[in-house]
């Protein structure tokens, strides 16, 4: 054979590995198909399509320094591949390098003006650094240049919500629904949880999301574990640091029994170095920081650590790793707090709700089994500390005199809808104002025009900005009525505005994000402030506002009960969620499938 024999079938035996590994990748098996790529750039070292392809099957490993070396790899060869540009671009946003992010999209982008992925992932981009216009902007050339591009429409809608640019988002969010009932599979579930749909359409796009971008995939090596009386959990997250998970569940960390469990942390978020950080390093048996890790060696950590049920604090939310549980790396594994929904995912075998949020008979639209804990479904920290000096109205930027009505909810909460309601309460009640959180300015800057369409001044709306943790809490004592988004409701906020002394008037609907208000309102007391509907709502808070006598007995109650109340006796929380953990692992030992449960409450939590 001559050497252009050889070379000639060398390249046809590396385009055959290439299609190979085309065809294992399409089939979930990642390792193989990297073996395949790896022997086609061997045999032909100078093709840039093989190293970007191997390039994606490593990153979809969560492998991603070696796939950023076979992007970098592919340019060299070819300095103008648009798709590596974009790839290596992927991987920098992932790895926080947002500029160098930037920079690529917008080299792919200069190489094929046309190329709508790229578009959508510099929208995605800009989000991430808050520039949110210019993510609005960068989506919409996304979906203008592929009208079928869904993922891209997705984000587009939940985008216009975060800087609540309404004009044509109730068309755009009644063809995302369109998309999920047609099996599109393209749709964020995080998002789709913020539109007016069902339980059945919340499950649907749950369960084609994580087919699609989760799929589950088992190491069939048997589990092992120490012999030891303990059970030992595992919490996963992003969120081990200052932020709003870390306010509510701290403390439960701390609390577990140690005779009961023992407890590892996972985290795979930023270290921020605050105080919130060490505190959650302090409560857990065990820390491990995953930032840098594959999702295979993420799982493969955690099941040599022997844990038997791994707790999942993200769901779909911001910056989630959910491959991790895709693998199994636990027996038992369980979606908790972060997200208020199904993950739709073969691989969670329990989710912890309440009665109120989620009902038994709703079952049906969770691909998880239903664990109801007997008070409220969402962990409280007792030991969060209000700041001691409670600031004057002048330095919240409130006027001296008139009621106050407020929702430091995200603005992509706010809706039309709810926002018609807080307008006409601003009409009805002469000299309020509403205080709002200054999320963005694009969003600040919408919510003052839309309210003068509607005949409010501008100025009746008053933005507070990001405060420590202490004083955010503090300033609850300013406001007389915290008015809840619909619908999602407040979650966190809820509990800090309760927490603060604040009342706080909600709406319940049918999906678990529009009931977790009302379940905090009545386990602390107060089911007379929990709405069945935006007009029920609208005249409970106009009353309100109208009847100081009345709001001044609510807010007396509050104080009375909240130190008292199950929702923030985090004792007896904890001992619930051991007694949970306790029947779980004894289905798991049966050896039957997991079913759901309720727990029955304590009597005395000391």
């Amino acid at each position: 054979m001559t050497t252009a024999d050889k070379s000639a079938s060398e390249l046809r035996t590396a385009e055959a590995h290439s299609a190979l590994g085309r065809a294992l990748r399409d089939q979930g098996r990642l390792e193989e198909s990297a073996a395949s790529y790896r022997r086609a750039t061997a045999l032909d070292p100078q093709n840039a399509e093989f190293h970007n392809d191997l390039g994606n099957v490593l990153a979809e490993q969560g492998k991603l320094g070696e796939a950023i070396g076979s992007y970098e790899k592919a340019l060299e060869i070819f300095p103008e591949y648009a798709e590596a540009h974009n790839n290596l671009a992927n991987l920098h946003q992932m790895t926080g390098r947002l500029e160098e992010a930037a920079a690529g999209y917008q080299k792919a982008i200069g190489l094929r003006p046309d190329y709508a992925e790229a578009h959508r992932n510099l929208g995605s981009l800009y989000y991430r650094q808050g520039r949110l216009a210019e993510a609005v902007c960068a989506l919409r050339s996304a979906v203008t240049l592929n009208a079928d591009y869904d993922e891209a429409a997705s984000l587009l809608e939940h985008q216009m919500r975060h800087i609540c640019e309404w004009k044509g988002l109730d068309a755009l969010s009644r063809s995302l629904i369109r998309m999920v009932e047609q099996g599109s599979g393209a749709v964020n579930p995080f998002g789709f949880l913020c539109l007016e749909s069902t339980p059945a359409q919340q499950w649907l796009c749950a369960r084609q999301w994580a087919a699609q971008n989760a799929k589950y995939t088992s190491d069939e090596t048997p589990f092992t574990f120490q012999d030891d009386r303990r059970i030992k959990v595992g919490y996963l997250s992003a969120d081990f640091h200052e932020h709003a998970t870390a306010h509510l569940i701290s403390e439960l960390f701390s609390l577990h029994d140690r005779k009961r469990v023992r407890i590892a942390g996972y985290s795979y978020g930023p270290d921020d170095g605050s105080p919130a950080r060490a505190r959650l390093i302090r409560s857990f048996d065990q820390f491990e920081d995953i930032r840098n890790e594959s999702f295979v060696e993420s799982a493969q950590r955690i099941r040599a650590d022997g844990v038997q049920i791994l707790v999942d604090l993200k769901g779909y939310t911001a910056d989630a790793r959910p491959k991790i549980m895709a693998l199994r790396p636990a027996p038992v594994q369980v979606n908790y707090l972060g997200y208020p929904g199904t993950m739709g995912s073969d691989a969670i075998d329990y989710v912890i709700v309440d009665g109120i949020v989620v009902p038994q008979e709703e079952q049906a639209f969770f691909t998880e089994k239903l664990v109801h804990l007997p008070d409220c479904y969402q962990v409280n920290d007792s030991t969060r500390g209000i700041a001691e000096r409670r600031p004057s109205r002048q330095e919240c930027g409130l006027p001296e005199s008139g009621f106050v009505f407020c929702c430091f909810n995200a603005a992509y909460k706010i809706t039309p809808r709810v926002f018609n309601v807080w307008t006409r309460l601003l009409k009805a009640v002469p000299g309020s104002v509403l205080w709002l959180l200054d999320s963005n300015p694009c969003a600040t800057a919408n919510l003052k025009r839309e309210a003068e369409d509607r005949g409010v001044a501008a100025e009746r709306l008053v933005f507070g900005g990001h405060l420590a943790y202490g004083d955010h809490l503090a300033r609850f004592a300013v406001a007389d009525l915290f008015l809840d988004t619909f619908p999602y409701n407040a979650h966190t906020l809820a509990s800090d505005a309760l927490w603060g002394g604040c009342p706080v008037v909600t709406c319940s609907g049918r999906t678990f994000p529009s009931r977790v208000a009302g379940s905090l309102l009545r386990s602390v007391g107060l089911p007379e402030l929990v709405c069945g509907s935006l007009t029920e709502y609208e005249k409970l808070a106009l009353t309100l506002a109208r009847n100081t006598g009345r709001l001044g007995g609510i807010r007396q109650a509050l104080q009375t009960a909240r130190l008292g109340a199950p929702v923030f006796d985090t004792r007896r929380f904890t001992r619930h969620l051991e007694a949970a953990f306790e029947i779980m692992w004894e289905q798991y030992r049966r050896g039957g499938p997991p079913r759901p449960f309720t727990v029955s409450a304590i009597m005395d939590s000391h």
